[in-house]
C-alpha cells in the first residue's frame, strides 16, 4: 500500500510525505500538546511543542512539500492527506495557523487562503480547537518586534526550546513560533486576568 512506502522524518532532503510514528505520543502524555501551521501550496510547515512543567518541549517538526508538478487542486489533496496523518499522531490539545497577511498580489492572496482553509478543515475535522494568529504577532511575542527575520525567528524558536541550532527549513521554525508564540501570549493574558490588569486577545 501506499502507507507502507512512506518513511518516518529523514533528514535533507525533505520528505514529499511525512508519516510520523503512530506512537509518537504516548497514549498517558499528561502534558498539553500544541500544533503550529505554516500554510502555502508550495509548502506546509508544521512544528509541534508538549508543555512540561518545565517549558515546551520539540515534540516533531518538518515540511510538507507536494511536488510542484501537481495541479493547485491536486496538492491542496495531497496536504489535506498529509495534515491529517499528522493530526493524528501529535494528537494536539490546540491548532495555531498563520493568519492571513497582505500578499504581494492576488493570485498569491488566494492561493495561501486556500490552503489555510485546508488547514484549517483538517484541524477541525481532528476534533481540535483553532487558533488563528498573525506573523508580526508571533514574532513580537517571540523577538520583540514584528519585523524580525526568519533566522532571528528560527534562533529564538531554538533557544526556546533549549536547543543550540534547528537544522529544518524556516517554514517549520515558523510553525514552531507560533506555538510558541501562543502560549507565550496565553499566559501573560492569565497573568493579567489574575492581577486586574487588561489581557490580550490574539492579533
Amino acid at each position: 500500500s501506499g502507507a507502507a512506502n512512506r518513511g518516518r522524518i529523514a533528514p535533507a532532503p525533505y520528505p514529499t510525505l511525512v508519516v510520523l510514528p503512530d506512537d509518537l505520543v504516548p497514549p498517558d502524555c499528561p502534558w498539553p500538546i500544541v500544533l503550529g501551521l505554516d500554510p502555502g501550496t508550495r509548502i506546509v510547515g508544521y512544528g509541534a511543542i508538549v508543555l512540561a512543567p518545565d517549558g515546551p518541549r520539540l515534540l516533531a517538526c518538518g515540511v510538507l512539500r507536494p511536488p510542484s508538478r501537481l495541479a493547485a487542486a491536486a496538492r491542496l489533496a495531497r496536504i489535506a492527506a498529509e495534515l491529517e496523518e499528522i493530526l493524528r499522531a501529535v494528537r494536539p490539545a490546540l491548532v495555531v495557523v498563520e493568519r492571513a497577511f497582505a500578499a504581494r498580489n492576488v493570485q498569491s492572496a488566494l492561493r495561501i487562503g486556500e490552503a489555510r482553509g485546508v488547514a484549517l478543515a483538517a484541524a477541525a475535522r481532528a476534533g481540535a480547537p483553532v487558533v488563528e494568529l498573525a506573523p508580526a504577532a508571533a514574532k513580537k511575542a517571540l523577538v520583540g518586534h514584528g519585523g524580525a527575520s526568519k533566522e532571528q525567528v528560527a534562533a529564538m524558536v531554538a533557544a526556546r526550546l533549549g536547543r543550540g541550532e534547528l537544522a529544518v527549513p524556516h517554514d517549520a521554525t515558523d510553525a514552531l513560533a507560533l506555538a510558541l508564540a501562543h502560549v507565550h501570549r496565553s499566559r501573560f493574558a492569565e497573568i493579567g486576568r489574575g492581577t486586574g490588569a487588561g489581557g490580550t486577545n490574539g492579533a
